[in-house]
Parts: structure tokens; sequence; C-alpha cells
């Protein structure tokens, strides 16, 4: 027997319908604040993330899935979207039809780790990137349609948390400030934390080693280290969110482990899910597009990931139940069935049947497990009097409908309002 590969998952019948459930949602709340989707392809060149996610991070130093093709091109299995949508937005200059694009992305992203409990090694992410707005307006409404989406869901976790990490003028001086605390420290943070030391030192501040958190219990943070502009426009996020009504609480230790973000950055977070505590997460990236050779244009983006999302989902079910199930009995009765199955199909119903002409108690209980609204049962005298007792399984009544298609649509129809 061939298995599949570790850390890539089948989702099968029965878990699929929450996915959609879930990717459903997203189009129609993201379509609420003018959002469009884009697709973009799962191979791009090695080159991309490299440049816009960072050398020295863990994604491009140990996950990434990357090779050389036929044609001694070095390509790489696309770890998040971020990069992909940016580089689409520019390749295809939609900046010059208008700078603001509001977009969202669903689909697979790859990174080579340990699989576990809502972490694999093919994932999924519904991930949104809005360009083009530096005011802080733009960051309080994509905060806030992430959490109308969770809240669409019914889920009351998971909540969220925000930081500024500073721009290019006050972050050096923040960063070298935290060097020179980690370095009376050194001893005692973890190997990661001590390789990243030189190159992202910021990364000791969401280490989940038990020893690099209390070893940074008393860090300086970044908030008290920004510039006037990046306090002012953390301050005007946070105003607008409490305008909005969307609650958050400050978290000064969140950085984000790739190298593009700037000022807002973001995580909802859950304590459901044991170590996986982030289930979306995102920020802004004013410099991303330029560094990818496109114009200074500013940039504030998330991603979800679904496995995740579907995990604080899994005691809901969202697969959908047949309307009708018909209960055929002998030859004839099965061909009837079959045509009056495939006319109400036609029409927009789910409809299932036997086609093995077993005994009526074994379709029954077939009925049963499929859990159908309606029952049709289908002898010798319904034919000859060219009607049938359709009985509704959850009021436990019945009613008699002649045996064509437009009167039991008609009665599902009413049935169903």
């Amino acid at each position: 027997m061939i298995t599949g590969i570790k850390g890539f998952n089948d989702i099968l019948p029965g878990e699929v319908e929450t996915w959609q459930h879930i990717e459903a949602t997203a189009r129609r709340v993201f379509g609420c604040y003018g959002l469009s989707e884009i697709r973009i392809p799962i191979l791009e060149k090695t080159e991309l993330f490299c440049r816009s996610i960072g050398d020295t991070t863990d994604i491009v130093e140990k996950e990434m899935y990357s090779f050389v093709d036929k044609g001694e091109n070095a390509v790489t299995m696309r770890p998040e979207g971020t990069a992909s949508v940016m580089r689409a937005y520019i390749e295809h200059k939609l900046y010059a039809q208008d700078p603001v694009a509001k977009l969202y992305y669903i689909g697979p992203m790859f990174r080579y780790e340990r699989p576990q409990k809502g972490r694999y090694r093919q994932f999924h992410q519904i991930g949104a990137e809005v360009t083009g707005v530096t005011d802080p307006k733009i960051d309080a409404q994509v905060l806030t349609m992430l959490c109308h989406f969770f809240a669409e869901l019914g889920l009351t976790e998971p909540s969220l948390q925000i930081n500024s990490l500073g721009c290019p003028a006050c972050r050096p001086a923040y960063r070298e400030a935290l060097k020179g605390f980690l370095r009376e420290r050194l001893d005692h943070l973890c190997d990661d934390c001590n390789r990243r030391y030189e190159t992202n030192p910021l990364r000791a501040l969401d280490c989940k080693s038990a020893h690099c958190k209390e070893a940074t219990a008393d860090a300086p943070a970044m908030l008290d280290h920004l510039c006037p502009e990046c306090d002012g426009h953390f301050a005007a996020t946070r105003r607008h969110l409490d305008r909005a009504g969307t609650p958050y609480a400050i978290n000064d230790r969140m950085v984000r482990g790739l190298d593009y973000y700037t000022r807002t950055t973001f995580e909802l977070v859950t304590g459901l899910l044991g170590s996986q505590s982030a289930v979306a997460a995102g920020g802004r990236y004013d410099g991303l597009i330029s560094d990818l050779g496109g114009p200074r244009i500013p940039g504030i983006g998330f991603a979800m990931g679904v496995e995740r999302v579907a995990l604080l989902l899994k005691e809901q079910t969202f697969a959908r139940r047949p309307d009708l199930f018909i209960a055929a009995l002998g030859d004839e009765a099965q061909d009837e069935a079959f045509l009056l199955m495939s006319s109400l199909q036609r029409l927009g119903f789910t409809v299932e049947m036997d086609y093995e002409g077993k005994s009526l108690k074994s379709q029954m209980r077939r009925a049963d497990k499929f859990n159908a609204r309606f029952t049709l049962i289908i002898g010798g005298d319904e034919l000859a009097k060219k009607s049938a007792a359709l009985k509704n399984m959850d009021a436990g009544s019945q009613d008699e409908v002649s045996l064509n298609p437009e009167g039991i649509a008609s009665r599902l129809h009413s049935d169903n309002r």
C-alpha cells in the first residue's frame, strides 16, 4: 500500500464541508469590504522569497521546498502568499490602474517543518492584502474585517493582539538597545536565539523556549522606542479600532517572523489549540513593494491558517443533508425512482436512492444514515395510483404527493421555507 507523505494531508468528506464554509464566509465578508480574489501560482522563483521574507528567517534558512528545475532555474513552492501577491501586483502593473488594491487569496502553502496539530508541511491559508494607503484607518479596517470574519463563523475566540514594530527610522536604535540587553544573557538563550543574535535579534522576544522567555522577560519594548510618526500612527490605529468597536489587547513582545513588517503588527490568538495559539497574523509592510522592484507604495495584510480555523469549528457540522431519499421496491419502481431523482437533481435538489434493490427496512436505514430531510417510498401500489407518501423525517408527518418532479419539488420547497 502506498501512503501519503507525512505532513501532506487528505481533506475528506465530512471535513471538506467545514473548509467550504470557512472559504465561503471569507469570500462573503471580504466582499463587503471591497476585496477581490487573486489566484497566484504555487511555484515561484526562489529569489522572490529570499528578497521579501529575508535570508535570516527560519523559513528561508530551514523550511522552504526549493529545487533547481530542468531549465536550471532555482524555484520554490510558495511558503507564504504576500510575496507572490506583491510580485503579481508589480509584474502586471496593477498600481497603474489604481495604487489602492484590495486583494485576497485562498490556497496551499508549503514549509518543511515537524508536523503537529494544526501545523503541516502542506498547509492552507486565506490571506488579504491592501496596498496604497498609509492612513491608519485602513489598519483599523483590515483588523475589523478580520474580526468580523471570525464573528461570522460564530467564534468568540480568537482575540486580537496588536503591536508596532516601528519603521526604518526608529527600529535600528531599538535593535541596538535589544542587542545590548541580550548580550548579557546569551548564555541563557537557546541555540537558535544565539545564532540569530546578530542578524535577527527581535526573534528572541517570541521564542517558545521557556529559558528564552524567562531571560527576556524584562527586555526593552519597541513601543518605548517609536519615533513620533510611528507613535502617532499606532495611537490613531487604536483610536479607530475603539471607534469601530473592535476589541484588542496590546502585546509589546509580538515581533513576527518575516523581515518586511513595519509599524502595525497583529495576531489573533486562542488558548484552544495548545501551543499553536496564533490563528491569523499579519501587519504593515510599507517597504516591501519597492524592495521587490515596484514603486514606493505601502501595504498591509494578513494570513490565517485554515487548518487551525477548522479545528476551532470541529464540534460543528456543515455537511449538506440530502433533501430526499427515494426507497424503491422492485425493478419498475427502481426505474421510476431513478427518473425522479435525475429530474429533481436538475432542479437543484440533493436526492439519494438505493441502487441495489435491498429490502425496505435496509433502504430506510440508509435514509437515516444520510439524515435525509424527506423520504419517498415507491412500490407497485404507488406506481399504479401515480402517487406516494412523502414523509418529513424531522416533523414525522407525511402527505400524499403525485409522482411527478414538479409536485415533489413544490412540496420540498414549501417545507424548506
